[in-house]
């Protein structure tokens, strides 16, 4: 099924629209709202993006192979450092066992820091079966007060071993995470042109969040239409009661939980609408006064750019075409289009 991109933008559009000028043409008015401001709005000076140096390309490239770095079962050798070893663990203070200081089966990779120091240290050397006892010491400023400074005798088990190889960045790999490089050099500039793309979005998306508030402060919302609202406010009210409904969460116990009655949770859900829908009607005001246009070039250049900013989510235009529905992505594109129109037409202010 797909899904509403909410988080994005949600909204619908400006109904009727009747233009006039105001404040020099920087402002505009339709039959449901005013803006008496919107061109060349005075906002904080955002500073422009470094440049992208060999190192953030190399620290990118690293975070790909991590990525696909795959993980085995070690059993011809002792722990060493960076493996993940499977432990149980009990320990004693004064000869006495102590709440939180026992587990079994704990994924302990080494390095991490997880418990106090040497611990981890410890179990280096150890090989699969092997139990043994380890003295240590809480450190003084240990957040619980009643074990800081105290020392302990932890005695500890290895279960198993597994250890994560990283892949080689070799012309092979880049065959299987890029569909434009075939080497390693022509990778390396592939990163680094989605390093400065992914700069320059961030610095406009910084930029473009100062402007939109302001555009919405100078806009004063004469009427929503009913209908839409209602149909908004129902759908995403049901959308919470079907993740609730999913996670095994009865409804009434989690409106008990965030001290909520049912009327205050739909007049809260009902006022977030008013607020997205508030956005859409501004942009899409802004857009007939201005004759701007969503072409088919500036649709798939604002598709990449979303899933630019949620790659963790979408691998491609395609993963995110197949996850939303194409009104919504028009929307959401018309209203990045506009947002990048109402930077380009702002005013800078030092601080």
């Amino acid at each position: 099924m797909k899904k509403r991109l909410a988080a994005m933008l949600t909204g619908v559009l400006a109904s009727s629209v009747v233009l006039s000028g105001c404040q020099a043409s920087k402002g505009l008015e339709t039959d449901d709202l005013k803006i008496t401001q919107y061109k060349d709005v005075e906002v904080a000076q955002v500073a422009k993006p470094s440049d992208i140096t060999d190192e953030d390309v190399d620290k990118q490239i690293q975070t790909v192979l991590s990525v696909h770095a795959e993980t085995s079962k070690v059993t011809d050798r002792a722990v060493k450092d960076g493996d993940t070893a499977n432990i149980d663990f009990v320990g004693k203070i004064d000869g006495k066992e102590f709440e939180g200081g026992a587990g079994e089966g704990y994924p302990l990779e080494i390095g991490s820091g997880a418990f106090i120091p040497g611990f981890e240290e410890s179990v280096i050397g150890h090989k699969i079966g092997e139990t043994y006892d380890w003295n240590g010491q809480f450190p003084d400023t240990y957040g619980n007060a009643d074990y800081a400074g105290k020392d302990v005798v932890f005695t500890i088990t290895v279960n198993s071993i597994s250890e994560t190889v990283t892949p080689e960045l070799t012309d092979e790999f880049v065959g299987t995470v890029s569909e434009k490089s075939k080497t390693i050099d022509e990778y390396k500039n592939e990163v680094k042109k989605l390093l400065e793309k992914k700069a320059e979005d961030n610095y406009k998306d910084t930029l473009g969040t100062s402007v939109m508030e302001k555009v919405l402060e100078n806009t004063e919302i004469k009427a929503y239409p009913e209908d839409e609202l209602k149909e908004r406010t129902e759908g995403t009210i049901e959308d919470y009661k079907n993740a609730a409904k999913e996670q095994n969460i009865d409804f009434d116990d989690y409106l008990q939980y965030n001290g909520m009655t049912e009327e205050q949770f739909e007049e809260q859900i009902k006022e977030n609408t008013k607020e997205r829908m508030k956005q859409t009607m501004v942009f899409n005001a802004i857009a007939e006064k201005e004759n701007i246009e969503l072409t088919d070039e500036l649709y798939e250049e604002q598709l990449e750019k979303i899933v630019r900013a949620y790659s963790e989510q979408y691998e491609n235009v395609d993963a995110l075409k197949k996850a939303a529905e194409e009104d919504e992505l028009k929307e959401v594109a018309l209203y990045n289009v506009v947002l990048d129109w109402l930077t380009e037409h702002c005013i800078q202010k030092a601080s």
